[in-house]
């Protein structure tokens, strides 16, 4: 069935039928035409011979031995009837069964070939034998019979008949038609395989296509089709040669482009929705998937049909293709703002749907949140100092304070306050500093064990003046350590003072130091009140102060353990803190080790 589908089944069936069709009607027309050819032949022969026939009865005197001579004229085939009226005639002697008669009773009923007695003029006629005839004679072929007029000796009007069978006539055209029909068989193969060489040959190029065709289907647009010939066909291939070279240009460029709009929108910091009409997605990219995944997770993955974007966001599409304009609206999810800013998205001349801009305005957020905070806590730890130096300052003005021993309170009230103040300042300039990245670090080789003996002695008579041991213990594979000893010294002591003050009498702070993995380990652990829980996450953060009863009166500025971790954070460092309640808490930080000596960092 596939081969009747091809083109080259078609071609070759369409050139086949029309050639059997022309040689079928060419061979009818052609036997038609030799038969009546012959018929026709055989009928001027027959009447050639009753004329000569005629013209021997005419010129003997002797009618005898006329219809003698006329006899010998007769054969197998042919009979001759000679009639001088209706009434008188003779018959040839009928030396073959199968010779062809008619009695002189049928000639009579026939109108034509009575017309010769009746007209005198010539008559041929095509007919078959009567029915009695055929069965005696067994002859059912047809028989022309030819009447002709002659004058009797005595001048009166006679007629010669001859009847002669057409099977001569008849196998000649049998035979004919053997050799027609042959050259016809022969004709038709020799057109088959002509036909379907002529088709194959026509074809290969249009399959050469069609596999060409394919192979671009496939992605592969290197597939070029052979010129065969320069005709239509080959014209044809040349030209889908060229369609395939600007096809792969096309999709060449396309990719190009597609690749380029994913790489910038794959680099974007912001992310990226691009929303069909009916709001479903079609594009996004990875902060935008952050975004939607956020979203997934508070609906617990389990997301209907039209909810894939968040309700607000919902409003806006559908705000944004009603108005074709451009609409903002903030949405909070797991935390974190996010900035949606869509605009309509055209297809000519319609909306065909809508693109948003994802931003995460979580950091700029808590900047702002912390400036403010930052604001309210300098004024509060400002306000303090001020307010007790104003009121301390107006009771000498007023002279409130009546003896020196008075005045000498008053003033050291001021001196004390004025030192918190300007230790205030000093550390919010020395954060602002490290927090812009201009800290530097003096970076030296030094004594492990020489520099936390100085920071243990330096704490020691505040310890005992609390009634807590203060001690140390270091476990170094190698004694020296590359750092910054200033300001590593200012890390421990305000973890060193931080513990002490915040440890009851009777209770014991340690340093310890050990080698770690890449660097050096030190731990200060007390065994004072502790931290609670919730206020774990937050004791590096500027101003925090965890229970300011905890302080035990001497109040700190909330600075120090933010200088710290942005001390360790310059020695490429980390920090930690554990604690329970009532247990201690543990204060850890690690400093890998260095191999250069960078004047800044």
């Amino acid at each position: 069935m596939m081969f009747w589908k091809s083109v080259v089944g078609k071609l070759w069936f369409t050139i086949l039928l029309l050639v059997s069709f022309v040689l079928f009607v060419l061979t009818v027309l052609l036997l038609q035409f030799i038969e009546s050819f012959h018929v026709d032949e055989a009928e001027n022969e027959l009447t050639q011979l009753a004329n000569k026939v005629s013209v021997i009865l005419e010129n003997h005197e002797d009618q005898e031995l006329a219809r003698s001579i006329t006899w010998e004229l007769a054969d197998e085939l042919t009979s001759i009837v000679i009639a001088e009226n209706e009434k008188e005639y003779w018959f040839s002697p009928k030396k073959y069964e199968n010779t062809p008669t008619f009695s002189m009773e049928d000639i009579r009923a026939d109108r034509e070939l009575s017309k010769v007695f009746q007209d005198q003029k010539n008559v041929s006629k095509l007919t078959r034998l009567p029915e009695e005839q055929q069965k005696n004679s067994g002859n059912k072929e047809e028989v022309l019979v030819v009447g002709v007029p002659y004058k009797t000796s005595d001048g009166k009007d006679g007629a010669v008949f001859m009847s002669q069978s057409l099977q001569a006539v008849q196998k000649t055209t049998e035979h004919t038609t053997k050799y027609i029909l042959l050259a016809a068989g022969i004709a038709i193969i020799l057109t088959t395989v002509f036909a379907f060489f002529l088709s194959t040959r026509i074809t290969y190029p249009l399959r050469k296509m069609r596999e060409a065709t394919q192979e671009l289907t496939r992605g592969n647009f290197d597939t070029k089709v052979p010129i065969l010939s320069h005709d239509e066909i080959g014209e044809l291939a040349i030209a889908f040669n060229q369609m395939g070279r600007q096809l792969k240009f096309n999709i060449n460029a396309l990719n190009q482009e597609k690749e380029h709009l994913t790489s910038i929108l794959s680099s974007m910091a912001d992310g990226v929705i691009t929303l069909n009409i009916d709001g479903t997605i079609l594009v996004t990219n990875p902060p935008a998937e952050r975004f939607l995944q956020s979203w997934y997770y508070e609906q617990k993955m389990q997301i209907n049909e039209g909810e894939e974007i968040p309700p607000e966001a919902k409003e806006l599409f559908q705000r944004v293709v009603n108005t074709e304009r451009e609409h903002i609206v903030e949405v909070t999810l797991q935390g974190r703002s996010w900035v949606l800013v869509m605009s309509p998205l055209y297809n000519q001349s319609y909306v065909r749907g809508a693109v948003a801009v994802l931003r995460d305005m979580t950091e700029e957020r808590r900047l702002d949140k912390l400036r403010k905070d930052f604001i309210a806590n300098v004024s509060h730890e400002l306000r303090t100092p001020i307010a007790m130096l104003q009121g301390y300052s107006e009771a000498i003005v007023d002279d409130i304070a009546s003896s020196d021993e008075e005045k000498k309170e008053i003033a050291q009230v001021i001196y004390d306050e004025s030192l918190r103040m300007g230790r205030l300042v000093n550390d919010l300039l020395d954060l602002a500093r490290m927090e812009a990245g201009h800290i530097t670090l003096n970076l030296e080789s030094i004594s492990i064990h020489e520099f936390i003996e100085k920071i243990n002695r330096k704490f020691q008579g505040l310890a005992r003046e609390k009634d807590i041991t203060l001690t140390s213990s270091i476990a170094l594979d190698e004694p020296e350590f590359v750092l910054d000893p200033d300001k590593i010294e200012q890390v421990l002591t305000n973890l060193v003072d931080n513990a002490i003050r915040h440890t009851l009498e009777g209770g014991t702070v340690e340093m310890a130091v050990q080698s770690a993995a890449g660097g050096m380990k030190v731990d200060v652990k007390d065994t004072g009140t502790g931290i609670v829980e919730e206020d774990l996450p937050f004791v590096f953060e500027r101003f925090y102060k965890a229970d300011k009863a905890r302080t035990r009166g001497r109040s700190g500025t909330g600075l120090g353990l933010a200088i710290a971790k942005n001390i360790v954070d310059a020695h490429s460092g980390s920090i930690n803190v554990h604690s329970k309640v009532n247990e201690g808490t543990t204060f850890s930080f690690f400093l890998p080790r260095k191999t250069v000596y960078p004047d800044r960092i």
